[in-house]
């Protein structure tokens, strides 16, 4: 089906971005594409599709492979048929149907008689039978458009499928739709995405760095599995050089200690016997020069030592570099903080929701919002955040310092580099070194602090603000967190979940993963209808 063979890809500015890649995927597998942000994930999906060249390697395929994108806004001026590649069929069959029986119609057409049904039934399986074909794609929400796009399968009837984050913008609903298409397909899949349900439903996880491709035969548990016996023996690895290193060190004192004592007793007996000046010099240098070979054949070793153990704590993973420290200690739990009393809102002449709301969050919950897109979760978070009134009921509100972080981070200002930023958030005047210091712990090195915000990729941005969260003096009251996972790799999908589990105070979660709010303890859920 697949084969790639020592593949690599430079960017225009000559960065290289991956090289020897090796990979086969055969007929009727499933397999994900997984690595850190930057690794080269969606590139490698776009030359995979014939939409990028590589600048070596080769790239054997047999069949041309439907590809869905991550992101969609270079369609918004096309229509849906346009953007499914049937507008044409589908102008052509209702033409000869008028009957317009003409060669052009039936050559556009090609025989595809059930073209206008297999576009019903995909539109169908895939909930969008509100919308038409001639409508714009800019008329349509993020999930929408996913959704068009996967509707695109079952109308070609593709072989081999590639899919970027395709549970991105999709709502529970959607999701498990989308589940139950990886299951049941018969197509061969590579899929790019950090949803571990769906990571779950795969053959083999290939996880991608800049120089190879590490194919793991299993699913998403068992690649965890495999990464912690590979962390486990990294770990025993670093113990086992420190211990190597400090014994070397303490070696190195004791033989040149040794050596002195030595040099010192020859010279005192030289002295004694009356030996003559010259030689005593020579004999001095001979020491000297045997002392210096000594330093030498230790501070090698040494070296070597300290150079291994530089690159194992280099393969450690960027969540055991880093240390959490939010100050929980104005957090009182058990504290009513918000109250919503037969709370409705309305846009137009029709409330949101078909009931009111009646809810309480008490200090310290952690609360999951769900529903379906469109179900007023936004509108209730502005009302949390007190942004906006109820138009019915009453609300009352007892707390000061909330954060809203959204799926953008945008918090941060893009205008502002990467340690003017942080200095934003210190309160508490920390010094000009503690700062970098904290940003040296989330991955910020010296080549990064003058680095603008508006180049950060999403996971960097987390990062950046979870450190500026940090520096702050005082954690907030509350965090509300919209779809926070939605532009991270596994990885920094695991720093957040690291951060948000040291932090005790109050958590308001909209999500679609699941797997993240179980590993963040939700132990609320207020449903939206």
């Amino acid at each position: 089906m697949l084969i790639l063979q020592n593949l690599s890809y430079t960017h225009p500015n000559k960065d290289v971005l991956f090289s020897t890649i090796n990979l086969k995927v055969n007929k009727n597998e499933k397999i994900a594409l997984i690595g850190n942000n930057g690794v080269g994930k969606s590139t490698l999906l776009k030359i995979i599709a014939n939409e990028l060249e590589p600048t070596s390697g080769q790239k054997t395929i047999d069949t041309t492979p439907y590809y869905i994108p991550q992101i969609y806004g270079q369609y918004n001026h096309l229509t849906i048929g346009e953007v499914l590649k049937v507008d044409s069929k589908i102008n052509a069959l209702n033409e000869i149907l008028k009957g317009n029986i003409t060669e052009e119609n039936y050559a556009l057409l090609n025989d595809d008689w059930t073209i206008e049904d297999r576009c019903n039934e995909a539109l169908l399986y895939w909930k969008l039978t509100d919308l038409e074909l001639s409508q714009k794609m800019e008329t349509l929400s993020g999930g929408q458009k996913t959704k068009i796009f996967l509707a695109g399968i079952s109308i070609h009837q593709p072989e081999f499928v590639l899919l970027d984050e395709p549970s991105n913008h999709l709502d529970n609903d959607s999701r498990l739709l989308l589940y139950d298409f990886i299951q049941s397909t018969k197509c061969t899949l590579i899929i790019v995405s950090h949803d571990r349900k769906l990571l779950n439903l795969l053959n083999s996880i290939c996880e991608l760095s800049k120089d190879n491709i590490k194919v793991y035969g299993g699913n998403y548990d068992f690649y965890k599995n495999q990464k912690q016996i590979e962390y486990n023996a990294l770990t025993q690895d670093i113990h086992h050089k420190e211990k190597a290193l400090k014994k070397a060190k303490e070696k190195e004192r004791d033989t040149v200690e040794r050596q002195q004592k030595l040099d010192s007793r020859g010279k005192g007996k030289q002295e004694k016997a009356g030996v003559a000046k010259i030689m005593m010099n020579t004999l001095r240098n001979n020491a000297e020069n045997s002392t210096s070979k000594l330093r030498n054949v230790h501070a090698e070793k040494i070296g070597g030592i300290t150079q291994d153990l530089q690159h194992l704590r280099s393969s450690l993973s960027a969540i055991d570099k880093m240390k959490f420290g939010f100050d929980n200690s104005q957090l009182h739990k058990g504290k009513t903080l918000f109250k919503a009393i037969d709370v409705n809102f309305s846009y137009s002449k029709q409330f949101i929701w078909n009931e009111n709301l009646n809810f309480e969050i008490i200090s310290g919950n952690r609360i999951a919002l769900k529903g379906k897109n469109g179900s007023g979760k936004t509108t209730l978070i502005k009302l949390i955040l007190n942004l906006i009134q109820p138009q019915t009921g009453k609300t009352y509100k007892n707390y000061t310092n909330p954060i809203y972080i959204d799926q953008d981070y945008s918090l941060l200002n893009n205008e502002l580099k990467v340690y003017e930023q942080a200095q934003k958030f210190n309160s508490s005047g920390l010094e000009e070194h503690d700062i970098k210091i904290r940003l040296n712990r989330f991955l910020f090195t010296k080549d990064d602090w003058d680095k603008p915000c508006h180049k950060l990729s999403g996971g960097e941005r987390m990062r950046l603000l979870l450190c500026c969260l940090i520096i702050n003096s005082t954690s907030p009251d509350i965090i509300i967190l919209d779809e926070p996972t939605n532009n991270l790799d596994i990885q920094n999908v695991e720093i957040l979940t690291a951060a948000i589990n040291e932090y005790q105070g109050t958590l308001i979660v909209i999500s679609h993963d699941d797997t993240f709010l179980e590993q963040i303890n939700i132990e609320k859920t207020i449903i939206l209808h």
